[in-house]
């Protein structure tokens, strides 16, 4: 009779595993299944807030940065234009009538060639490099 009763009670374990089973089965499934049609629509209102602000935080960088990338083409473009005027004063300054006019103003003038005195210096070697 124990050993009828051994096969009924493996028989009765077997049949109940997939009842076990299938029960712990919904255990695992997702909370939002289980969750209401308002506590459903709370969490999707929270979850587009939450995009929404990470979309608008993006947004606003990027218009940050736009404006910093204006400014900073604003400045080159001002950099550009002193370069330029300075290339030009410098070029004008090195000029031979420019140099001239200003020697005049400080009282400086041109020798004549007859009134040039040349010394030399014996025994003074040359610098290489230099006529």
């Amino acid at each position: 009779m124990d050993s009828k009763q051994d096969q009924r009670d493996e028989t009765r374990k077997h049949e109940e595993e997939p009842i076990i089973v299938a029960s712990r089965r919904g255990q695992f499934r997702p909370f939002f299944f289980r969750m209401g049609p308002t506590s459903l629509f709370v969490a999707s209102v929270v979850l587009i807030s939450l995009m929404a602000v990470l979309y608008l935080s993006q947004l606003g960088q990027g218009v940050a940065t736009n404006q910093q990338l204006q400014s900073t083409r604003v400045n080159e473009s001002k950099i550009e234009r002193q370069n330029h005027d300075l290339l030009q004063k410098l070029a004008e300054e090195r000029s031979p009538a420019y140099i001239a006019e200003q020697a005049r103003k400080q009282g400086l003038q041109p020798s004549d060639p007859d009134d040039i005195q040349i010394i030399t210096v014996r025994g003074l070697e040359s610098v290489p490099g230099e006529p």
